[in-house]
């Protein structure tokens, strides 16, 4: 960004993931101006991590309803089926979108696409690059919008929305008594200062919130921030008690969880317990292949059963060539010393995927005017209580494009509003040099929240981690408005805002659905209803 601390674009999109890349391209193609500001370096996102594939109808023995049947399935009860049959139908066409911008998707001798298959789908219809599908994707997606012209920040970290009714409140004249979004603030990292964007139409493509966990697959990004935002700017948050745990991730006595995707069961391993054994069967008719919180589930009774720290995936009994098929896990896993041809690998659980978040229309939109939200900050009722795996990938770029064509009519229809936005003000007191108070505050919050709201739930130890997120909460709270602002303090801000929220919603659920498991409900409720909570105000 140039010197200026003001900049006006017609929208902003903050995250850099396949969700606001493809978003990017499609609204810079019907000639707007469009900005990417993004935290760290543009190709750092959940999906770039994401190994398994992209689920989608591309086959002659597959179908439509085939597909939607196993999402609703996967969702225990909670999928929108409007919403699930909209966004599967979109997919075909999405995935020659991709094709046409140059993924290569594996393909067989024949020629035809090599589809993939992972827990919960009745057929192969995961189409995937190797197991690095999802920086695939990305690559194409950057190399497209550059030829756009569409402007990338990288190191821009978005702190709040600017809202009419916050800029209403002090002092600034905006038309009308509605609210609705004006622009943003955004820390420059490079530079350690806070600039203003202004903009009538911004989208939230930030991604997860697994950071909130102690172990998690995802990226040191993933910290909730869209979530925190909208939440912080009076939008409620839905279904926020749905975290998918992982159930296969790398052990290692280090802490490392390096994701082992789902397609290496898909294509044959099983796993097995400290003697050897397959365990899947005894918890679930599809066995490895069961859906994420099952396996999930029963990997944490096995662990606790055997006191054994982890469980292992009996790779070497696989009879595809595990190099050529999975070289990303394979060299990850060499690197960690394990040969996953002579070698078991040792597996547990880990915070993987947040199916809840902002509710969206099939437009993305939300309930501000000019704000939208896509990928996995959004919940649009495809997930339910537990997401199909790679779904997510499919309901990025489907969810992009119909968002795309939603925000061009906004902007098309919308007249340009000429207002002097709220400067920043920074706290009064200088930069900290007692940061080694975030640090503990993080780690006393991933702790909890892995020790009281992970895959075994209970009223009592939920209770427990409110009690001391709460508290974590105002100690973060005084500290942002009495210190200037930097990155580690910013994001443990929205963190203890999201993992607040995440308690708040499994408090609610008085039952077992899904990915929420309590000892206190273990029964399922009659009739399925969404978790939705209103904001955190500080």
């Amino acid at each position: 960004m140039s010197a200026k601390r003001k900049k006006e674009y017609d929208f902003v999109i903050v995250g850099s993931g396949i969700a606001g890349l493809s978003f990017a391209l499609k609204v810079a193609q019907a000639g707007h101006r469009v900005a990417i500001f993004t935290k760290k370096d543009k190709a750092e996102s959940n999906p770039n991590y994401a190994q398994g594939g992209i689920a989608a109808v591309t086959s002659a023995g597959d179908d439509l309803d085939k597909h939607v049947g196993d999402t609703l399935e996967a969702g225990d009860g909670l999928c929108d089926p409007n919403v699930v049959e909209e966004i599967l139908r979109d997919g075909p066409d999405r995935i020659k979108d991709l094709i046409d911008l140059g993924v290569a998707f594996s393909s067989l001798e024949d020629g035809s696409l090599s589809l993939g298959k992972e827990g919960g789908h009745s057929e192969r219809r995961v189409l995937h690059v190797k197991d690095l599908t999802g920086k695939a994707i990305e690559d194409a997606l950057l190399a497209s919008i550059a030829k756009q012209g569409v402007d990338l920040f990288e190191h821009f970290f978005a702190i709040d929305l600017i809202t009419a009714s916050k800029a209403r409140k002090l002092g600034v004249q905006v038309k009308g008594e509605d609210d609705h979004v004006l622009g943003l603030y955004l820390y420059d990292a490079n530079n350690e200062r806070v600039v203003t964007v202004s903009a009538p139409a911004i989208l939230l493509a930030t991604g997860g919130a697994g950071q909130t966990y102690l172990y998690t697959t995802n990226p040191t990004i993933a910290t909730g921030d869209g979530i925190a935002m909208a939440s912080r700017s009076g939008l409620p948050v839905m279904n926020l008690e749905f975290i998918q745990f992982h159930p296969t991730a790398f052990h290692s006595l280090e802490g490392d969880r390096f994701l082992i995707t789902e397609a290496v069961r898909g294509e044959g391993a099983k796993l097995i317990d400290s003697k050897g054994r397959p365990f899947l069967k005894k918890y679930h008719p599809l066995a490895d292949l069961a859906p994420r919180d099952v396996v999930a589930r029963a990997i944490d009774r096995e662990m606790k059963r055997s006191g054994s720290p982890f469980v292992r995936l009996d790779t070497p009994r696989m009879k595809v060539d595990f190099p050529k098929r999975f070289p990303n896990v394979y060299e990850n896993c060499l690197k960690r010393g394990v040969n996953p041809q002579e070698t078991p690998i040792p597996v547990v659980p880990a915070a993987h995927y947040t199916c809840g978040g902002i509710p969206t229309k099939l437009n993305c939109s939300t309930k501000l005017d000019g704000l939208y939200a896509c990928g996995e900050v959004a919940c649009t009722g495809l997930h339910g209580a537990n997401r199909l795996a790679s779904n997510s990938l499919l309901e990025a770029v489907v969810m992009a494009h119909r968002g795309a064509e939603s925000v061009c009519a906004f902007l098309d229809s919308r007249k340009k509003e000429r207002i002097k936005l709220p400067e920043w003000v920074d706290g009064d007191v200088p930069a900290s040099d007692e940061r080694v108070v975030l640090s503990h505050n993080l780690d006393e919050l991933k702790r909890t929240m892995w020790d009281y709201v992970g895959i075994v739930r209970s009223t009592r130890r939920l209770e427990r981690a409110q009690s001391r997120i709460k508290n974590l909460g105002r100690e973060i709270n005084e500290y942002y408005w009495n210190a200037r602002v930097d990155l580690s303090l910013l994001e443990v801000r929205n963190l203890v805002c999201v993992a607040e929220l995440i308690i708040r919603s499994a408090l609610r659920r008085k039952e077992s659905r899904g990915l929420h498991y309590t000892l206190d409900y273990p029964e399922q409720g009659e009739i399925p209803e969404n978790t939705v909570v209103r904001p955190v105000r500080r």
